[in-house]
């Protein structure tokens, strides 16, 4: 079997760190994209803040956030973090994710982040360096083709 340019450059799947890079990146741009949710909300609100322990106003953010992590998922496989550190979300066949496959990835994310990040420190136990999310949901992260 023929090896790939991605497979002889980068024989292992990125790394712990690299993976939080990117995830660092992705959540001062999604700190943006939150704000800009919220301000969206502003006219209906009569101006005055929201409460941040409000039920349907962090509903509301989550869904923000999850649209925001599934359509770049599902549309090339790359957040501007992941861009940016040269790394890609795909099935693990390679092929695109779909939007069950971001749903779930998501939600177990959140799960993992919910309990002090174990589901993102499974990558330095697994041999695949695959996080709780990249299982459940049948997707992996890999190196992005140079272009």
């Amino acid at each position: 079997m023929k090896k790939t340019n991605t497979e002889i450059t980068h024989p292992k799947p990125p790394s712990f760190f690299r993976r939080m890079g990117a995830i660092f990146y992705d959540s001062l741009l999604l700190l943006g994209v939150l704000f800009l949710a919220t301000a969206l909300l502003l006219p209906f609100s009569g101006g005055s803040a929201f409460s941040p322990n409000h039920p349907l106003y962090s509903l509301y953010l989550l869904f923000a956030a999850y649209l925001f992590f599934g359509w770049f998922w599902t549309r090339g496989g790359q957040t501007l973090g992941m861009r940016a550190w040269k790394i890609k979300v795909c099935g693990e066949n390679g092929d695109s994710l779909n939007w069950t496959q971001a749903t779930i990835r998501f939600l177990v994310a959140i799960a993992s982040w919910g309990l002090a990040g174990f589901g993102f420190f499974w990558i330095m136990l697994n041999k695949n360096r695959s996080a709780w999310h990249d299982l459940l949901s049948k997707t992996k992260i890999d190196w992005a083709e140079k272009r």
